[in-house]
């Protein structure tokens, strides 16, 4: 991990989806977060990474990227996701970084790329949360 989550998020706050997907974030910068997630259990039937999976790994990833601008006490939902699928994943584990592009008092919107293990892009998402 290059930068650890800020001392005020609270331990508890991982979500019971993002185990059973098996997310973890490695690293925390407010500028750049970054996940991955195994595509072994993620799969849709033909053996691909499911949509989903990846919409899930985007949604928790920018979700926390809004939870750490906003700042201590605040809430984030997201409300509007956008994703497109580019290449498929079909083992290994996929990347995704997290870059802000707009961080307001009542809306931020982030651009999520996801990659393979070799560096190639799989999906490009944009996220927008709402901030309570």
């Amino acid at each position: 991990m290059t930068t650890s989550p800020p001392d005020w998020l609270p331990a508890v706050a991982r979500s019971p989806l993002d185990d059973k997907l098996g997310i973890e974030i490695v690293d925390y910068s407010p500028d750049r977060l970054v996940a991955t997630m195994p595509v072994a259990g993620n799969e849709q039937p033909y053996g691909l990474l499911h949509g989903g999976a990846t919409c899930a790994l985007v949604e928790s990833l920018g979700s926390w990227a809004a939870v750490i601008g906003a700042g201590p006490g605040r809430r984030v939902v997201g409300v509007e996701l956008n994703a497109s699928y580019l290449r498929a994943a079909t083992a290994g584990t996929v990347t995704a970084v997290c870059t802000p592009v707009r961080r307001g008092r009542t809306l931020s919107t982030f651009l999520v790329e996801v990659t393979d293990d070799r560096g190639r892009t799989t999906a490009s998402a944009r996220l927008t949360c709402a901030i309570l």
